[in-house]
């Protein structure tokens, strides 16, 4: 009976221990990829102090280095746990171990002591001849051979669990060498975890030191996007209303050549839709037939700012308008045209000395805005992907550029059109 639940405790003991190897397995992957996200996160942080010096973001990035490390805690805990569970479970079978080594060491040692009173060959002998029949004799023999036997086998338990009480005794050195690796490691943790905390607090004292001063240069964007905005609408009339006044021209003298008496209607030029001619209506189809297809207006870059109603990158509870797309590049890169067309308008703003640029493509429109210098004139044919000027670079080290998009005066949202990166 004593063997069998010795069995069951060897049997759930292993199979407890394995379960608790696999988890802590697991949690030691969990813990490594936790870890090499804080680290990217990290990394980005420092990223985006060096890029945009903005502490707001800063703020984003440490929020998520605090979950992230909270995570770590969370995790390095239930390795804790495991290990504890280890611990307790290898002590438990190093205390059952050595009270069946004391009972088995007792045992045998009588049994020494009671063959050693009777080791003499002239005792055994006696013992068998005293039988008082042949079968008591024989059954004589046997016990002292079984006897034999036993105390062979009991000293070779003795053995196989002096080996099984090492193994254990070394497990549990293991599991404890592990567990101060642990508390060391997330003690190191929970260190960087409130240091995180305080710089958090430090970037949101700063945020609401800087307010009024970050929140007047957010109107001053804004404002100059309304400018932009409003300078290219009246590039895009002016283009359209002097399209059609020269068509309306052209219709005159031909109708003027051939002598024609039919009068010609004298209605108003529109300044709201062009009126296109075979070869306009042919750049404004095939525009249009590349949508979602067009190349970008950058090589390089990313849209740091979204088309329409959009919350500002910095302040979540500030909405802003934008009629096109701010396109984040490289600096120093330059803007390029999206389609083969000509360029109907170059106009420099007093206030940030940049330059818009906007082509034609049938009865549809590209504006390329905040740009240090340009390379085209009114008039000029261009090709998609050629230069058009440079993109000016900001004191961040920033290149953006403003990047709209019209049929006739509706706005479209660019990124529709652009080939997704």
């Amino acid at each position: 009976m004593n063997k069998f639940l010795l069995t069951l405790f060897v049997v759930f003991f292993t199979l407890s221990v394995s379960a608790q190897i696999d988890e802590k397995e697991k949690l030691e992957q969990r813990k490594e990829q936790l870890l090499r996200e804080q680290a990217e996160l990290k990394a980005k942080l420092q990223n985006e102090k060096k890029k945009e010096k903005s502490v707001l973001k800063e703020i984003a990035g440490q929020e998520a280095q605090i979950k992230i490390s909270e995570k770590i805690i969370s995790t390095i805990a239930k390795q804790a746990r495991i290990l504890d569970d280890n611990i307790y479970l290898t002590q438990l079978e190093i205390n059952k171990l050595n009270r069946d080594l004391k009972i088995m060491k007792e045992d045998y040692a009588k049994m020494i002591v009671k063959s050693y009173k009777s080791r003499s060959e002239q005792s055994r002998v006696m013992f068998v001849l005293s039988s008082s029949s042949f079968l008591q004799a024989y059954k004589r023999v046997q016990y002292m051979k079984q006897y034999a036997g036993y105390r062979k086998r009991q000293a070779e338990e003795i053995k196989i669990k002096q080996a099984r009480l090492g193994t254990a005794v070394a497990s549990l050195q293991t599991n404890k060498k592990e567990k101060e690796v642990v508390i060391v490691e997330k003690t190191k943790i929970k260190e960087e975890h409130e240091k995180l905390k305080q710089e958090k607090e430090k970037t949101a004292k700063l945020i609401q030191k800087d307010k009024k001063k970050i929140t007047a240069e957010i109107a001053a964007k804004q404002k100059e996007s309304k400018a932009i905005d409003k300078k290219i609408k009246k590039m895009i009339n002016d283009a359209i209303a002097a399209e059609n006044k020269k068509r309306k021209a052209e219709q005159l003298a031909a109708a003027k050549k051939s002598g024609s008496t039919t009068p010609i209607k004298t209605t108003p030029v529109s300044s709201t839709k062009i009126e296109l001619t075979p070869e306009g209506k042919l750049s404004s189809d095939s525009f249009k037939a590349n949508k979602g297809q067009l190349p970008w207006p950058t090589e390089t870059g990313y849209i740091s700012t979204g088309y329409g109603d959009v919350p500002h990158p910095e302040f979540k509870n500030i909405v802003i308008h934008n009629s096109g797309i701010d396109i984040t590049t490289d600096s120093g890169a330059s803007a390029r045209a999206v389609f083969a067309g000509e360029v109907s308008g170059v106009q420099i703003s007093q206030t940030t000395n940049t330059y818009t640029v906007l082509v034609r493509h049938g009865d549809f429109f590209t504006a390329y805005s905040n740009l240090s210098s340009v390379s085209v004139a009114v008039g000029n044919k261009v090709t998609a992907k050629q230069t058009l000027g440079k993109i000016k670079t900001n004191a961040k080290g920033n290149s953006v550029l403003k990047f709209v998009i019209n049929q006739n005066t509706t706005v479209l949202n660019p990124k529709s059109w652009l080939k997704p990166r």
